[in-house]
C-alpha cells in the first residue's frame, strides 16, 4: 500500500508520496514514487503512482525510454491532457503485456493508479488521475485535489482545511503533513520518509528541484505531529460530554 496527495490550487501544484511500498512482519522495501519530467521555462510534469510495483515501474520506464524516440512522448505533446492519455494508454499496454503473460489467472492484480499534474507553457497548472483502465479525470476548483493508495486517513483534514482559492501552497505543505502523519499513525503499509514537490504557478523553472525529503527524525515533522496531537487533545477535552446519561 501507498499513500499520494497531489493538489492545484490557485497558487500552483504540491506533490507529495511516501515511500513505502511493502509492509509485513519481515520485510519493508521503499521505493521512490515521484517521477519528473521537464524542458526548462517551457513544461513541468510530475507523476505519482499507486498500486501493483512491477506495472508502475514498467510505466515509468518506458515513459522514460520514449523521450529518446521519435514518437509521442512527455517532452512534446500540445498540452497536460495529452500526457494524461499518454500515461493510460501506456498503462493500459503494460497491463495487457503483463496479463497475456499467463499471471492473470493467478490472483495477480496488476491494477495501478497515476496522478499526473504539471505545467506547459501556453496553459495553466492541471492535475489528473488516471484510473488503473487507463481514463481519468481532471481536477477543478471544486475538487482541486487527488488522493491514491490509502486514502481515508489522510482525507478529513484537507476537506476541513484546502480551498482552491484562498489555500497558499505553505499551508497546503502543512495540511498534508498532517494528513500523511495521521495516515502513518493508522496504517502501518504507509511510512516515511515523504517526497514533497511544490510548482508555483507561471513560474518555469530553470531547472526543476527534486522533491524534497522528510524523514522520520525531520524537526519540523516531529513539531507539527505532536503539536496537531496535542490539539486535538486540547479541543476533545474542551467539547461537551453527552447530555443523555445524566448520573
Amino acid at each position: 500500500m501507498t499513500y499520494c496527495v497531489a493538489m492545484r490550487l490557485r497558487a500552483g501544484l504540491l506533490f507529495a508520496s511516501d515511500t513505502r511500498t511493502n509492509a509485513g512482519v519481515d520485510h519493508i522495501a521503499s521505493f521512490r514514487k515521484m517521477v519528473q519530467f521537464q524542458i526548462p521555462h517551457q513544461r513541468e510534469i510530475v507523476i505519482l503512482c499507486a498500486g501493483n510495483l512491477a506495472t508502475t515501474q514498467s510505466v515509468t520506464s518506458l515513459l522514460n525510454q520514449r523521450l529518446h524516440g521519435d514518437g509521442e512522448h512527455l517532452l512534446n505533446v500540445p498540452s497536460l491532457y495529452d500526457a494524461a492519455v499518454l500515461l493510460g494508454r501506456t498503462l493500459k499496454e503494460v497491463v495487457a503485456r503483463d496479463s497475456d503473460a499467463g499471471m492473470q489467472g493467478q490472483g495477480v492484480d496488476f491494477g495501478a493508479n497515476f496522478l499526473l499534474g504539471g505545467q506547459i507553457l501556453g496553459e495553466g497548472p492541471r492535475l489528473f488521475h488516471i484510473y488503473p483502465q487507463g481514463n481519468f479525470i481532471e481536477a477543478t476548483e471544486d475538487t482541486p485535489y487527488f488522493q491514491i493508495g490509502e486514502s481515508k486517513y489522510g482525507k478529513p483534514i484537507i476537506d476541513r482545511v484546502i480551498n482552491y482559492d484562498s489555500t497558499p501552497l505553505d499551508e497546503a505543505a502543512k495540511c498534508t503533513l498532517v494528513s500523511f502523519d495521521s495516515t502513518i499513525r493508522s496504517n502501518l503499509s504507509v511510512g516515511m520518509p515523504i517526497d514533497m514537490l511544490m510548482l508555483r504557478a507561471n513560474q518555469f523553472e530553470q531547472a526543476m528541484q527534486p522533491p524534497h525529503r522528510i524523514s522520520r527524525d525531520d524537526p519540523y515533522f516531529q513539531a507539527l505531529s505532536a503539536g496537531w496531537s496535542a490539539g486535538l487533545r486540547r479541543v476533545f477535552d474542551e467539547l461537551p460530554n453527552e447530555p443523555w446519561f445524566a448520573s
